[in-house]
């Protein structure tokens, strides 16, 4: 199973990214979708997820407000759009899906939901 997820890149504070989360190997619309950070010298933490149903989205306190998150099913795409990027949201970012069937509202924010990993995209905020 190969999960990509893409998008990252050096940023100035203040400025945002789309993230993607992709896959060929089967369909998104009956998985959840988390993302989550790393950072170096610190644990992987979920940021956010979404729901087959879409109903149920979920931001970390640090993302809250300034990012949402959205599926493409015609693209089998989820994207993580985040705004008014900070030094602090420096991270290798990171996709996960977690089988839930669709319309589901099941969403979680731990790492031990997840079955698949994207190898991950390097998020830079610098001046």
């Amino acid at each position: 199973v190969q999960l990509q997820a893409s998008g990252g890149g050096l940023v100035q504070p203040g400025g945002s990214l789309r993230l993607s989360c992709s896959t060929s190997d089967f369909s998104l619309d009956s998985y959840a979708i988390g993302w989550f950070r790393q950072a170096p010298g610190k644990e992987r933490e979920g940021v956010s997820c979404i729901s087959t149903s879409d109903n149920s989205k979920y931001f970390a306190d640090a993302l809250k407000g300034r990012s949402t998150i959205s599926r493409d099913n015609a693209k089998n795409t989820v994207y993580l759009q985040v705004s008014s990027l900070k030094p602090e949201d420096t991270a290798v970012y990171y996709c996960a899906t977690a089988w839930t069937g669709s319309g589901s509202s099941l969403c979680g924010h731990f790492s031990t939901q997840y079955q698949y990993w994207g190898r991950g995209t390097q998020v830079t905020v610098s001046s």
